[in-house]
């Protein structure tokens, strides 16, 4: 039976300028989604739940890991492209920058680790979980940047922000035959997989 690999980033945050941006919590609508999804049996199968060290990307994962009876395997680089330099920037500016990222790969914009930087990084992570559980549903859960630079990555393309999961605060998911496949569809909403 084929393994299926699944990349979920986590879905709304709550803002909060008092705290470095990896230390959010999600949201109430973002953890009500959380909620929906482990109550579902959408992972049926799911042997293996790795997570970035993030607090969102873990507030995400440990719901999921605990319905599938899983140990939760935390994971420091899995995290979102470092944007520390910068910190929290209002969201038309942050989307701006954003841009910039994605369109100049090579380059860091202000202070950002480059989209390259963070390509190498989270292909590296996924490669490395991947190579010690050749068999086995596995789910990985984190971010929209670092996961778009997967997605490109796995599907041959160049880096692009075209291949980002949208507008509408994450909690989207693609998913690869294991161990190293080419994604099946780019990224869907996590409702898909109840629906």
């Amino acid at each position: 039976m084929s393994q299926i690999v699944r990349y979920l980033s986590h879905p709304q945050v709550s803002i909060d300028l008092t705290k470095p941006v990896p230390s959010w919590s999600l949201n109430e609508q973002g953890s009500k989604r959380v909620a929906a999804l482990a109550s579902s049996n959408a992972f049926l199968g799911t042997r293996y739940v790795i997570s970035s060290a993030e607090n969102k990307a873990i507030e995400t994962a440990t719901p999921l890991a605990e319905a599938l009876g899983c140990h939760l395997e935390i994971r420091e680089a899995m995290h979102e492209n470092d944007r520390s330099a910068t910190g929290f920037l209002p969201p038309e500016e942050f989307e701006a920058v954003a841009d910039q990222f994605f369109a100049s790969p090579e380059e860091s914009v202000r202070g950002w680790e480059t989209a390259k930087q963070a390509q190498t990084r989270i292909v590296g992570e996924v490669r490395e979980c991947l190579r010690s559980r050749p068999s086995g549903d596995v789910l990985f859960v984190g971010h929209g940047g670092v996961g778009t630079l997967l997605f490109c990555h796995l599907s041959g393309l160049p880096i692009s922000r075209e291949h980002d999961q949208g507008p509408g605060g994450g909690g989207c998911f693609f998913e690869f035959t294991g161990p190293w496949g080419i994604p099946n569809a780019c990224w869907k909403p996590l409702e898909t997989l109840t629906a």
